[in-house]
């Protein structure tokens, strides 16, 4: 079993997501006893959410580009970037690494083209879905992609921000996700991308009768197929 690297922390209360989905996972494939060989870097989010609003994309990169290496030369085998939205800055991590770095987009891509789907609705931060580093990767994977109007898009924003990432999950908000959800499947999504790892808090696949592609776990479960080298 390869050892993962996790950069997470962004909130913790996904990063704690992608820890359980590897582990149980790896247990369910390996039994017994098994669990996941990790090596983790949580964040201060407070710090980040800063340079996020600063525009300060730069000095992110650098930051998690220097603790991907810090990671690597730990053993890390694998390096895995636990948030959608600090994918602007994955090129500056994988010029910083010799390991492989799993691109979530990538990971998300795939499992989409396996359900067979090629327009797909993507909910995430305002940068994951207004910004061409996330859309822009799914596209280059041959997939439409559509997001909400602009209130809608600073509505789920601002719920990720002011709530999900706090651990804070409403009906309300859950409702309002629902709708709009609802309404980019009648303009013709075949599924939904929940593309920050926070929003798989409030929504799950139950919830919708389209496919459902929740970030968290598809990255997750990638990360295993690679430690495992499945």
């Amino acid at each position: 079993m390869k050892t993962i690297g996790l950069l997470g922390g962004m909130s913790w209360e996904s990063s704690i997501e992608y820890e359980r989905i590897i582990n149980e996972e790896v247990r369910r494939r390996l039994g017994g006893v098994h669990s996941a060989d990790l090596l983790i870097r949580s964040y201060n989010f407070h710090d980040i959410e800063e340079l996020q609003e600063n525009n300060q994309w730069d000095e992110a990169g650098r930051r998690l580009a220097a603790d991907a290496a810090a990671l690597e030369r730990a053993g890390a085998e694998i390096i895995v970037l636990c948030t959608n939205t600090m994918h602007r800055v994955a090129a500056a991590i994988e010029a910083a690494i010799t390991v492989p770095f799993l691109h979530l987009a990538d990971a998300t891509a795939r499992a989409v083209l396996d359900a067979g789907i090629d327009k797909v609705a993507l909910l995430g931060t305002a940068y994951t879905m207004e910004q061409d580093f996330y859309r822009g990767r799914l596209e280059q994977h041959g997939l439409e992609v559509t997001v909400p109007n602009e209130a809608d898009r600073t509505f789920v924003h601002e719920v990720i921000f002011n709530e999900l990432v706090r651990g804070i999950v409403t009906s309300d908000s859950k409702a309002g996700y629902l709708r709009i959800m609802k309404t980019l499947v009648q303009q013709g999504a075949q599924g939904v991308i929940a593309g920050c790892t926070e929003i798989e808090l409030l929504v799950a696949a139950s919830d919708l009768n389209v496919p459902y592609f929740p970030t968290t776990r598809i990255h997750a479960l990638a990360a295993v197929d690679a430690a495992l080298g499945e």
